[in-house]
């Protein structure tokens, strides 16, 4: 039984010179970052790199419009290396772009053709977040169908994954909240999957430790991001990376994704929505196990003498961003049914690593819940 595996190399650096000046960009390689990014750290040691900007074909997170446009660009280019600079939504891209013959995003996510990697990936990332850098996932808005989907491949794995906090520096505040939400997001589901092991629960745990004590230092001190500060989150949702990148995500990255895709919310905005109540729900399903074990250091972090940990979690998150409810987003109650028949259908990737199964009914209450 293979427990854990970590196939890309860990690098960090102080700025993106020092990165440069080790890793040699040159004429073989194809940038993808944001336009902004370029220009401030990038554009002075990558002269002879090839770039793509996604954002220059839609904003937001990945649509499979704007990846067909930059599969159509990349085509057009000769290169051997990608580095992608940027947060989830670049990386996830990117990934995509050291795969052979591509066509459009709908043959990748439809798995409609042979996958073969014939260049070299190097990740990083600009949010505190997604973990993507280590994980061998891709995720994307499939517009024909109003939904997210992903799609896991041993070809997407980095060969280099590299933290440089420098480059969060200019982190909005609100995206800096979503981001970090969303690997809390990974280390707890992570931590109660099927596949969770001692390895995986060491990585997660100490990715929730570094979040929540972050989030309650914030609090304390005010709402100043420090350059130390946002090291520890970086490193946190690299740890949720490594921790989910080996046993996978569920529920509550499955009932977002349906929200995500129809109202377009940041993927760590829509996972917020359902963290909360997905576990009260496995609490309340299976309380013995391995959310007994989560939700008891939950307490110990939290300092919280509850029986249950969610009311303080939620709390503590509440006065990091608000969590709104998805009327306010525009959801109407008949679609928590359609919403969750269309988990049920196109989700089954993310549910098989569900603590427990949730029915149908389950899940619509669950959204209903969130209204």
């Amino acid at each position: 039984m293979n427990l854990f595996k970590l196939k890309t190399n860990i690098h960090t650096f102080k700025t993106f010179r020092d990165f440069s000046d080790e890793f040699k960009i040159g004429s073989e390689d194809l940038i993808v970052c944001s336009e902004s990014a370029y220009k401030k750290y990038i554009q002075g040691d990558a002269a002879e790199a090839a770039i793509i900007f996604p954002k220059k074909y839609g904003s937001g997170e990945p649509t499979s419009t704007v990846i067909d446009k930059v599969i159509k660009q990349a085509n057009t280019l000769n290169y051997s290396r990608v580095i992608a600079v940027g947060g989830g939504a670049i990386l996830d891209i990117a990934k995509l772009l050291v795969l052979r013959d591509l066509t459009t995003a709908k043959a990748i996510f439809n798995k409609e053709m042979d996958f073969h990697k014939d260049k070299k990936l190097v990740m990083i990332p600009t949010t505190c977040g997604t973990g993507s850098e280590v994980t061998n996932i891709s995720v994307a808005e499939i517009k024909e169908l109003k939904t997210k989907l992903g799609v896991a491949l041993e070809e997407l794995y980095g060969d280099d994954a590299v933290l440089i906090p420098e480059l969060l520096q200019d982190l909005p505040y609100k995206y800096f909240a979503f981001s970090s939400i969303d690997a809390l997001v990974h280390a707890m589901e992570s931590f109660v999957a099927p596949k969770s092991n001692r390895y995986t629960k060491m990585y997660a745990a100490e990715a929730i430790k570094l979040i929540i004590s972050g989030f309650q230092k914030l609090l304390d001190n005010g709402k100043q991001l420090t350059i130390e500060l946002l090291e520890d989150f970086l490193f946190a949702s690299n740890f949720a990376g490594i921790a989910f990148g080996n046993t996978g995500t569920g529920a509550v990255h499955a009932l977002s994704y349906p929200v995500g895709g129809n109202y377009h919310l940041a993927h760590g905005e829509s996972n917020y929505q359902f963290l909360v109540e997905v576990f009260k729900r496995y609490t309340e399903i299976k309380p013995e196990g391995k959310v007994s074990e989560l939700n008891c250091y939950l307490k110990e972090l939290l300092h919280c003498d509850d029986n249950l940990p969610y009311d303080a979690l939620a709390e503590l998150l509440s006065e990091i961003w608000e969590n709104r409810n998805l009327k306010s987003y525009g959801m109407k109650d008949e679609e928590a049914d359609i919403f969750a028949e269309d988990v049920i259908k196109n989700q089954q990737r993310l549910l098989s690593n569900n603590y427990v199964q949730l029915s149908k009914k389950e899940l619509s209450d669950i959204y209903k819940k969130r209204l």
